[in-house]
């Protein structure tokens, strides 16, 4: 779960194969000038989203007319430049229709005279998961609410794209930083996980060992990483099992895991823990349920789907990585109860 510390020299020329191999193998070669005229300057009006070595644009690229999502490494933080190396290693041979693909990438100098890098993927029509759960405006044409069929949906893509990366990939891949933010929608709401890139590999890189290697400062994001980050743990499949179950607490209950009313010792997870399962409809978001179906005698499926998908989070967001559910049986499971209610 290590990414190995070489010279810069050493950096300079791996990163620049992969560019090469990225801009050879892909479709479309982009060029700063181009990035810089699709964004509007990479204007704030088509700022998407931004993260600790990155921010993401909205733009469109230029023969093509294609709208995409670029994403601008900022170089003056320290750790970026291992950041897109690592991004550009992880993104080489990674492909599942549940994870955002990318497109091409740019290695430049802006018109400053400054070192520019850019990776530029798919753009998600339907945004992230975040902006549908807890959206800032909504509308009548857009309410920005899921059904308990669509939350199922999605969390099954989500599991999907883990169980490719911890499982089906040539190096296993820790995602670290699973949250709402980084599950985008397409058309069709099929959910595709993002941020994939910057996560540690698990196996060693070129031969190195991981205790020849030094890591990343990589711990995932406040309420959604397991308690074992906090103190020196390393990063692992099971600490994405732990960020998934919030996920799906979160999903459930529309309350985020840094909730204000999570104080004192209290947290999502007993939050759901002390009403399971007798009272779940007392911490159910009250958006997911009509009102008038919001009493169990109305639906015994809604409640058979319900309790099974808590047990499920409860489940994955165990204090114990050892306890915790893996991504395969997360998986069979949520299948299951989409056969039986779906």
């Amino acid at each position: 779960d290590t990414v190995a510390v070489a010279s810069p020299s050493c950096v300079k020329l791996f990163e620049e194969k992969w560019v090469g191999y990225l801009q050879r193998h892909s479709d479309t070669k982009v060029s700063y000038q181009s990035l810089y005229n699709g964004t509007d300057g990479f204007s704030t009006t088509n700022l998407i989203g931004s993260g600790n070595f990155s921010s993401v644009y909205k733009g469109t690229l230029d023969l093509e007319d294609r709208v995409v999502a670029v994403k601008v490494l900022n170089l003056q933080r320290k750790g970026a430049h291992k950041s897109f190396v690592a991004e550009c290693n992880a993104l080489k041979n990674i492909k599942h229709r549940n994870l955002v693909q990318i497109l091409t990438c740019c290695s430049s100098t802006d018109y400053k005279g400054q070192e520019f890098k850019a990776l530029i993927f798919e753009y998600m029509r339907n945004g992230s998961l975040e902006q549908w759960l807890h959206p800032t405006t909504t509308s009548v044409e857009h309410p920005r609410t899921l059904s308990l069929k669509q939350i199922l949906s999605i969390m099954i893509d989500v599991a999907s794209a883990l169980q490719y990366l911890h499982h089906e990939c040539e190096q296993s891949i820790i995602h670290c930083y699973l949250k709402p933010s980084n599950v985008l929608l397409d058309d069709e709401m099929i959910a595709h996980v993002s941020d994939f890139g910057i996560a540690r590999l698990l196996s060693t890189i070129q031969g190195i060992t991981s205790k020849e290697s030094s890591t990343l400062a990589i711990k995932g994001t406040v309420g959604y990483a397991p308690p074992e980050y906090g103190v020196g743990a390393e990063v692992s499949t099971s600490g994405d099992m732990y960020s998934f179950g919030i996920l799906l607490l979160e999903m459930l209950t529309g309350r985020r895991p840094t909730d204000e009313m999570f104080e004192d010792g209290q947290n999502i997870c007993n939050f759901v823990a002390n009403s399971f399962p007798s009272k779940l409809f007392e911490i159910l978001d009250p958006l997911l349920i009509p009102i008038e179906e919001n009493h169990w005698n109305l639906n015994p499926n809604v409640e058979k789907c319900l309790v099974s998908l808590f047990k499920i989070g409860l489940a994955c967001a165990v204090e114990s990585p050892k306890e915790r559910m893996d991504v395969v049986d997360v998986s069979r499971e949520l299948h299951r109860i989409q056969n039986a209610f779906f």
